[in-house]
């Protein structure tokens, strides 16, 4: 990451500052809150990913990119305070959410906020591309999780239902952000939609890496069995329940329901998913789909910045948090 970093390190440093200013409001309440989210950020991977796809084409991005990097991170940022009071959840990168911080109402309150300087930030700029890009994200997102939750109810999700969920609700976004990258630097029809294939596998091959961590595939010091106790169906209990006898199905699927609050029960569900091929078969369409994104960037011509895209999109499946 260092290395990717150094690449675009006053891009991102531009980026930061402008991003503070593009959540600035006239209400000291948010802007404690907005000062607490952005010292508390992430690892920046969606607006690096804005930033190395504009440069790939134009190593002198303009005001337009870093906009479509901010507004990429505002509905980002948007999405995971809303996503941490419907699931009641009172840490977000190991510090307290919005909500535990500032109860319910104030967090959804908050997102709302950054949904709106979002599409200002867009529309006061006349920048109505980058706007239906990211708009359509957002709703393909919406519609992934609740089509997760449809299916979670009665946990009949196949492979391929699987793959559209992680498709809408994940990969849509980082999806977005190389699309949105891309056309800032180009306005290039083919380019942008070329890049925004490239995103959504690059999107596909993360999650998948995220759902492998709750079979303890990496030593991570964190919990495993999370999306088993929250009836999650990941990639590795899908193809097992696909692959056990009816009665070991049965078994599972009656942990899953029933005693999914079980440390010992959910433990043995890990050991099965283990024994039966399921994280062998997961990883292998992991590294499937990072290799399909890194074909597409191939496509494109060999430069310093592609090579950092390259390294970029290895991070996501080689890391180990």
């Amino acid at each position: 990451m260092d290395e990717i970093k150094h690449l675009i390190s006053k891009e991102l440093q531009d980026f930061e500052s402008k991003f503070s200013d593009a959540v600035k409001s006239h209400v000291p309440l948010l802007d404690r809150i907005m000062h607490y989210i952005v010292k508390r950020k992430g690892k920046q991977i969606r607006p690096m990913f804005v930033l190395l796809s504009a440069k790939l084409f134009n190593n002198n991005i303009e005001e337009s990119t870093y906009r479509a990097a901010a507004l990429v991170e505002l509905l980002h940022t948007a999405t995971l305070v809303h996503d941490d009071v419907v699931d009641d959840a009172n840490e977000r990168r190991g510090f307290f959410s919005i909500n535990a911080l500032w109860k319910n109402k104030i967090a959804v309150l908050v997102g709302d906020y950054l949904l709106s300087k979002g599409l200002l930030l867009s529309v006061n700029n006349n920048e109505f591309r980058s706007l239906k890009i990211l708009s359509e994200a957002v709703k393909e997102m919406s519609e992934g999780e609740l089509l997760q939750i449809e299916k979670t109810r009665k946990l009949n999700i196949k492979e391929d239902i699987y793959f559209e969920i992680i498709r809408r609700k994940t990969a849509s976004l980082l999806a977005s952000a190389c699309s949105a990258g891309a056309w800032s630097t180009t306005n290039d029809d083919e380019i942008t939609e070329k890049m925004r294939l490239f995103g959504e596998k690059v999107g596909v091959a993360f999650q998948i890496k995220d759902d492998l961590f709750d079979y303890g595939t990496d030593k991570i010091g964190k919990p495993t069995g999370i999306d088993i106790r929250e009836k999650k169906m990941t990639l590795p209990l899908i193809y097992t329940l696909e692959h056990a006898t009816p009665e070991t199905r049965r078994y599972i699927i009656n942990i899953v329901k029933n005693h999914n609050t079980d440390k010992d029960r959910v433990a043995e569900v890990i050991e099965l998913v283990k024994k039966s091929g399921g994280i062998e078969y997961t990883r292998d369409k992991m590294f499937q789909y990072r290799d399909e994104a890194l074909a597409i960037l191939h496509s494109f011509p060999e430069n310093d910045i592609r090579a950092g895209l390259e390294t970029l999109v290895r991070y996501t499946t080689d890391r180990t948090f």
